[in-house]
């Protein structure tokens, strides 16, 4: 897809911030109410985060970003993947991926870990079709039912 583009942007942006602001709309529909896992945009700064936006044609249609999970050098946790409904099924979101997985790589992250939903079945099929795993839960939600934890190396 040559009119896409990937680029680090701060979390706290006015692009991120519109993209995190539909992925809260998306999960208000799925699960009655957004993500309440406390995160701040500092953590996905470099070198212990980074927060990456796609671009199709000069529009933002999805993001994604990992930060350091715990006191682990190693280990990311990938946060916020979303792409617009008018951009689905174009290898956006595995693009976005893609790139969070080299930008974590580069900062010496080892493996890649990420929480969904069980209401999120494409997430979980895209995931899984990118070699993810299930692994033990962790975080914020690790004892609530419908939890989805999934992991691989880089």
């Amino acid at each position: 897809m040559s009119d896409l583009q990937i680029r680090p942007v701060r979390y706290g942006s006015p692009v991120a911030q519109r993209l995190v602001q539909a992925i809260y709309a998306d999960q208000e529909e799925r699960y009655g109410s957004s993500d309440g896992a406390p995160v701040e945009a500092m953590e996905f700064d470099p070198p212990d985060g980074g927060f990456l936006v796609a671009y199709l044609s000069g529009e933002a249609v999805g993001c994604a970003g990992w930060r350091s999970h715990g006191e682990s050098e190693e280990i990311a946790e990938l946060k916020r993947l979303y792409c617009a409904p008018a951009a689905r099924n174009r290898g956006v979101a595995s693009a976005l991926v893609a790139a969070v997985e080299e930008n974590a790589r580069e900062h010496g992250r080892k493996r890649m870990i990420l929480e969904t939903g069980d209401r999120q079945p494409e997430a979980i099929a895209l995931y899984a079709k990118l070699g993810y795993a299930d692994t033990e839960h962790y975080g914020f939600y690790k004892d609530e039912s419908g939890v989805v934890s999934m992991a691989r190396d880089l």
